[in-house]
């Protein structure tokens, strides 16, 4: 029989917006007397609201978490999914005991590697190699234990000529393939990973999943992973946890959690854009209508692979900002939440123009995509793509249906299949 190796019983955490403590000495006494003199719970988490970013709340005091309650069996490997803001990241930094919860228990066997962040628990000072044997250590290893992987993590990394160099001369991508190399190879019973490592490049992330599905079936550890790619979810993960707004919506196994969540957010495709509540950005752009656009510029839901297709994008500005300072990202993914095809303003030879009326399209000559059902999203920011010049980001807004075509002239329609088809020709 299995044991536990995670145990969390009403964990709950409360953030105070805007400030450190409650804002005043009298509000700080009256919590101090409540929780430590008198017992009772904190009086100001009575008001505090859920983290539901759709809705302007009123309250200054905000649950990332609240009342969540699960097990985690020894050598499970759990996907942890949810939009953003859901306290996915909060979770896993209560449980590498980053930050400590505002209520709850929480039940822990055996030691735990974490990814957190990039260059979490790495001192910049010091060299690659100074900074293994600093993790090794915080995580309660020997240094025989160290000395004895530290071959193997130096080599899965592939930062062997930098190992003795300070690591904050090392590229983001740098640090986390160290980073990921010591939590994954250093001996602890629970591997932690946020989504991180969405910063390496695609054949490193293939080689960490590879890594920590060995680390979870081969070696009986625990793996929680957190990540926006389904798909990695589902080829990892055997169970699964989907949070919404701060609160557990549902837990068991991994296809039926992303079903769950699938359908919960598919579920806004259709509602009007303008009245979509789940937006993120500052407004100062806003888009309003997007339409899909045919060969004989019609309106239309459905494309034949190959074909031409526009999109148009009609929006509105809360502010004077000048048409051209504008960065377009939109894309197309599959009914897991994978992104086939993207496309971003700034990488393209483009400029857009001032127009009497406020709208821009994207032509796309052909839409090369085999027969299925596509998810439509898209992020409009200022001048960068940092989130804090996000204007206007939804995601699922449209769903346009490919239908079967002869792509390649060969007298014969295209399978289905959620993916990207090129001309090509065996010889």
């Amino acid at each position: 029989m299995s044991q536990l190796a995670i145990q969390v019983q009403n964990l709950s955490k409360v953030y105070q917006l805007g400030q450190i403590g409650t804002g005043t000495i009298s509000r700080d006494f009256e919590r101090f007397f409540a929780t430590k003199i008198l017992g009772k719970e904190d009086p100001f988490h009575k008001i505090g609201q859920t983290n539901d970013r759709t809705t302007k709340g009123s309250s200054d005091i905000v649950w990332s978490l609240k009342d969540i309650s699960f097990d985690i069996q020894q050598g499970d490997a759990v996907g942890i999914i949810g939009r953003n803001g859901a306290g996915k990241s909060t979770l896993l930094k209560i449980l590498s005991r980053v930050t400590s919860p505002s209520k709850g228990v929480i039940k822990i066997r055996g030691r735990i590697a974490s990814l957190l962040e990039v260059g979490t628990g790495f001192h910049p000072e010091l060299s690659g190699r100074e900074n293994i044997y600093l993790n090794g250590a915080i995580l309660g290893m020997r240094k025989k234990e160290i000395k004895r992987k530290f071959d193997e993590i130096v080599d899965f990394s592939g930062v062997e000529r930098y190992i003795d160099t300070p690591v904050k001369r090392y590229s983001s991508g740098m640090y986390v393939r160290l980073a990921f190399a010591v939590a994954a190879h250093l001996e602890s019973e629970i591997l932690i990973v946020d989504e991180v490592l969405s910063v390496g490049d695609a054949e490193f992330q293939k080689k960490c999943l590879g890594k920590m599905n060995d680390v979870s079936r081969g070696e009986g550890r625990t793996v929680l992973f957190v990540s926006h790619n389904i798909g990695a979810v589902r080829a990892l993960c055997q169970q699964g946890m989907y949070l919404k707004n701060g609160q557990l919506e549902y837990a068991g196994l991994i296809e039926d959690t992303v079903t769950k969540y699938l359908i919960d957010t598919s579920g806004r495709v259709g509602v009007p854009i303008r009245n979509r509540e789940d937006r993120i950005g500052n407004g100062h752009i806003r888009m309003d209508e997007i339409i899909f656009i045919n060969r004989q510029e019609l309106a239309t839901e459905e494309i034949l692979s190959g074909d031409y297709l526009k999109i148009e994008f009609q929006f509105q500005k809360e502010m004077d900002i000048p048409i051209h300072d504008m960065i377009v990202a939109c894309s197309f993914s599959d009914q897991y939440d994978n992104k086939i095809v993207s496309w971003v303003s700034d990488e393209m030879p483009h400029q857009f123009r001032e127009k009497e009326h406020n709208y821009f399209t994207l032509e796309i000559p052909n839409f090369n995509l085999r027969p299925g059902s596509y998810n439509f999203s898209y992020q409009i920011s200022r001048k960068t793509t940092a989130p804090e010049d996000f204007c206007d980001v939804l995601n699922n807004v449209a769903t346009i249906q490919v239908l079967a075509s002869d792509f390649f002239y060969s007298g014969k329609n295209v399978r289905s299949a959620n993916s990207v088809l090129l001309y090509a020709a065996f010889q």
